[in-house]
């Protein structure tokens, strides 16, 4: 399984970005996706999930601000970032919690991508 991200950049504070996500690779049913979030040093932490039926959970941070969503007949998963801030400046990365044939399933990541806010 794939997972390829793309959309970060550069962007002024209080603007916005779209980052999107798209996997491949797999006919298996994707459970959970996620967005994570790492600045060097620091351990990666989770920004956003959204299951298969759609519900969504936000770290406190980023609420009212960001809003993921998925497409599950493509396979993909977006986080539309507004009203960004300096603080929101990381690695973004996206995840899956892929169904394995034998029962379980399985986590895999995309490369990241780097989201730059400045003041």
């Amino acid at each position: 399984v794939q997972l390829q991200a793309s959309g970060g950049g550069l962007v002024q504070a209080g603007g916005s970005l779209r980052l999107s996500c798209a996997a491949s690779g797999t006919t298996y049913r994707i459970n959970s996706m996620a967005w994570y979030r790492q600045t060097p040093g620091r351990q990666r932490d989770l920004v956003a999930t959204v299951t298969r039926s759609g519900s969504t959970n936000y770290t406190d941070s980023v609420k009212g601000r960001f809003t993921i969503s998925r497409d599950n007949a493509k396979n993909t998963v977006d986080l539309q970032m507004n009203s960004l801030k300096p603080e929101d400046t990381a690695v973004y990365y996206c995840n899956a919690d892929v169904q394995r044939p034998g029962g379980g399933s399985r986590n895999y990541w995309g490369q990241g991508t780097q989201v730059t806010v400045s003041s």
